[in-house]
């Protein structure tokens, strides 16, 4: 057989009727189909909702005042616009490992390979950010309960955003979101259908709390509080709709979660279906909620309380009614809410990581799974070790607007993986959703959403991102293009 070219090395494809591989593998490494439809809406919700509600107002509402309703909504049309084509490449390429999978069908392995980096950094950083804002609420939760606060020592990062820069405080160490990253660890190796269905109470419970607190808070609605209703204070560039776009940057990676559900493909029941119908119920689910919780916090605090405010969305609520139960209430909610949001955010890196090293693309150890629990224990470890790092040494302040970052580089691709399947005739014979309007308005429109959100992006993010992308390219020619298993069949 002729030898591959360098350039075709690196467009090569893997067949769609190898997409879905993982089913079909040796006992040894092989997971198992045991997701219906709710529990998997339940995945997409569950990842959503409560990051980008939760702590990140915090950091979105200063950036954009109380037009940040309209960085919800831009970061959900884009969103949106994307999960049509996560729906139709879900129907047609239905396997683990979502926008990495759908790359390597369609533009190629070098490009899936830079997906594939961009999700281990948003998953990864995302559960760690996650289980930071965890923190937070717990502390409220047990101060307003027993009396007692976690020390300051042991709820503080070792690295920490100050107004000159990165600032080294040694001695500090932030314990509880360890603690939590350790948890969910132990759910997960517990199997997958039991993550799932503690998941999906979590999720139903932070449901019911966002509606008490929507309830609540209306009840101190001003709309007073809306004016001006964008940022006027353009002294770091935020004046304006650059303060919206800014702030949709910073909740945007909150919709990892369309992600996550795809990245469950290989252990879904009647995938061709139940895939695209919990992609588009969770995106409605949760932009429904988005806006709803944004007014009312806007709508019952000034935007100019919301900078550097712990537990913010408990505090608004005590501070409307002039009780404790209330927001004594949500912190408890907030609790149980983020811990749902790490679990499936860790689980979606883990899936990620066994679908690579299914391509071969890393070493064979992250696909090993359990015999009896079929879960994959060595890359569930792995992944917890590295996540409770992060999240114990640094601020959550550096994190967001970096899972955002990839979020946006993955849909990106997703974007651009439609027309290539189109005309590539990809999974043509499959039923299922198809982008409407043809394969290049909606993929478009979506590719051009991604690229506005992007721009408004901090230049330190920039900087870290293209560094773990240098990384990425040396990993993939050092080791994956040699060891893949499109490489290792064409040798053969």
């Amino acid at each position: 057989m002729r030898q591959a070219t360098f350039l075709q090395r690196l467009i090569r494809t893997k067949p769609v009727d190898n997409a879905d591989q993982a089913t079909s593998a040796g006992q040894a490494h092989s997971l198992h189909r045991s997701l219906g439809l709710f529990p998997l809406t339940m995945i997409g919700v569950g990842s959503t909702i409560g990051t980008g509600i939760f702590f990140t107002m915090v950091e979105a509402v200063p950036k954009a005042g109380p037009s940040v309703i309209l960085a919800f909504l831009l970061a959900a049309l884009t969103a949106g616009l994307t999960a049509l084509c996560y729906t139709e490449l879900s129907a047609r390429i239905p396997s683990s490992g979502s926008s990495y999978s759908f790359a390597y069908a369609t533009v190629g392995e070098f490009s899936a390979f830079i997906v594939a980096a961009c999700l281990l950094l948003e998953y990864g950083l995302a559960a760690s950010a996650t289980a930071i804002g965890w923190s937070s609420y717990l502390n409220h939760f047990l101060s307003n309960t027993v009396g007692w606060q976690i020390p300051e020592m042991l709820r503080s990062p070792m690295l920490v955003a100050g107004i000159k820069g990165m600032e080294v405080h040694a001695g500090q160490f932030n314990l509880p979101p360890v603690i939590l990253v350790a948890i969910c660890g132990f759910l997960l190796l517990r199997g997958t259908k039991e993550s799932a269905t503690v998941n999906a109470i979590m999720v139903l419970v932070k449901l019911v709390i966002l509606t008490f607190f929507v309830v609540i808070a209306f009840s101190g609605f001003n709309a007073e509080h809306f004016t001006p209703f964008f940022n006027q204070d353009n002294s770091k560039g935020l004046g304006g709709m650059a303060g919206v776009t800014a702030a949709a940057g910073t909740v945007f990676f909150s919709f990892i979660g369309l992600d996550a559900v795809a990245t469950a493909g290989a252990e879904v029941k009647n995938p061709q279906r139940n895939v695209p119908l919990g992609i588009l119920a969770a995106l409605i689910i949760v932009t429904v909620f988005y806006l709803l919780v944004s007014v009312a916090a806007v709508g019952a605090q000034p935007a100019s309380m919301f900078a550097g405010q712990e537990a913010g969305l408990a505090v608004i609520l005590q501070n409307v009614t002039g009780k404790a139960w209330p927001a004594l209430v949500l912190s408890a909610g907030a609790v149980i809410s983020v811990f749902s949001v790490t679990l499936v955010t860790i689980y979606g890196q883990s899936r990620i990581l066994y679908a690579i090293s299914k391509d071969g693309l890393i070493p064979s150890s992250f696909q090993t799974v359990h015999p009896r629990t079929k879960s994959p224990v060595s890359n569930t470890v792995i992944v917890c070790l590295l996540v409770g790092i992060v999240a114990g040494l640094v601020d959550s302040g550096f994190l967001w607007d970096m899972v955002s970052m990839g979020t946006l580089v993955a849909f990106i691709v997703v974007s651009i993986a439609v027309p290539v399947m189109r005309h590539k005739g990809i999974g043509a014979d499959r039923a299922g959703f198809r982008v409407p309007f043809g394969p290049y308005l909606v993929p478009g429109l979506s590719i051009a959403a991604c690229l506005y959100i992007l721009k408004d992006l901090s230049a330190a993010t920039y900087h870290i991102f293209f560094i773990w992308m240098a990384v990425a390219v040396v990993v993939y020619f050092a080791y994956s293009m040699r060891n893949s298993s499109l490489n290792q069949d064409q040798a053969k």
